[in-house]
């Protein structure tokens, strides 16, 4: 079983961070009483400009909940569509050549979920199988590579999609201003990537998946998430996720390998979650990475900002098109989310 083609898509307003910054301050006017605080934490968190899924003067227009989540049902059939029609055209696949369709996103509700909308839409197969994810966050894009070999495996015939869709500017908080909300504005964006995953009887060419390992950490759950009310969903972030990596990850990912008669050495491939400038330093820390090897996710940081479930998968884009190691060489795709857990894949290219 392989990746046989990743692709984004995004929302067509871009904004600099400069902007952004600007209009956030304006947003919260004289609610907030520090925008020095503000300038130094967007500053901090390194990213040059974002996407968003509504031209920005369309944000303080919405005062409640159903219509920022109306907003993101609309925009995440548009963008789902476009990242699956590209996916599936990169690896010469036809929409109802699909057998299974994995969908994830942490940032909006909608039932029938948004692959049931995506099949009528794009002329999908009646008979696929829908998945839909919520919850996973930011682990969802390996969480969901994994799963999806998961059902290759057992259907070694068949592709299954996976595609993510997170609009982070639709949750943004007007009577929130804790840090976490404050760092959250100034680093989530919005946007959408798919995966295509195919059987080994398929021999499509792409990264093989050798391997997935899920681990969850025990009472770790108020690390990260939403807390959710009348107003929509309230970011939970603390700061001590760093920590957790440094404490974790580096043996974690040990543990896999040696499970696979690897150790880390052998690993010439780094696709991670970009996560923001303290979980990339801490990353890189567990996994002494210090030498270039997350470039990837840094760059993806720097131009696009955090897409929480979608990142990993820019991030791969972004390999498997422009870096693309050498034929062999041994790669761990990996990203960190909510519960708290991690998500890591083995690949070989």
């Amino acid at each position: 079983m392989n990746i046989a083609s990743a692709a984004s898509a995004f929302p067509k307003h871009y904004y600099s961070q400069k902007f952004l910054l600007e209009a956030l301050q304006q947003y919260w006017g004289d609610n907030l009483k520090k925008p020095q605080l503000l300038e130094r934490l967007h500053r901090n968190v390194t990213v040059e400009g974002r996407h968003l899924a509504l031209p920005a003067e369309e944000y303080s227009k919405m005062t409640t909940w159903g219509q920022a989540n109306d907003a993101w049902i609309k925009v995440a059939q548009e963008l789902g569509e476009q990242a699956l029609c590209l996916a599936l055209h990169h690896s010469g696949l036809a929409p109802k050549d699909l057998g299974a369709l994995f969908f994830t996103s942490v940032t909006g509700i909608s039932s029938p979920s948004i692959d049931a909308l995506l099949i009528n839409r794009m002329g999908l197969s009646p008979n696929i199988r829908r998945v839909p994810i919520f919850g996973l966050g930011c682990v969802a894009g390996a969480a969901g590579i994994s799963r999806a070999a998961d059902y290759v495996r057992a259907y070694p015939s068949q592709t299954a999609a996976l595609v993510s869709v997170e609009l982070c500017s639709l949750t943004l908080q007007r009577e929130d201003l804790s840090v976490a909300n404050l760092i959250s504005a100034g680093l989530f964006a919005d946007g959408s990537a798919a995966v295509i995953v195919a059987g080994k009887d398929l021999n499509l060419p792409g990264p093989t998946i050798l391997a997935t390992r899920s681990i969850f950490y025990p009472h770790t759950e108020e690390m990260m998430g939403w807390g959710v009310s009348e107003k929509g969903f309230r970011i939970t972030l603390s700061p001590e996720v760093p920590n957790l990596i440094r404490a974790n990850l580096g043996g974690d990912l040990e543990r896999f390998l040696s499970d696979h008669g690897r150790e880390r050495s052998d690993i010439g491939s780094w696709v991670l979650h970009t996560g923001g400038p303290k979980v990339l330093e801490a990353t890189a820390d567990a996994l002494d990475l210090h030498n270039g090897q997350l470039d990837a996710s840094w760059n993806s940081l720097r131009k696009v900002g955090n897409l929480s479930s979608a990142s990993v998968l820019v991030v791969l884009e972004d390999v498997m098109q422009r870096r693309r190691p050498d034929p062999g060489t041994l790669g761990i795709l990996a990203a960190m989310g909510p519960g708290f857990c991690s998500e890591l894949v083995l690949l070989q290219w």
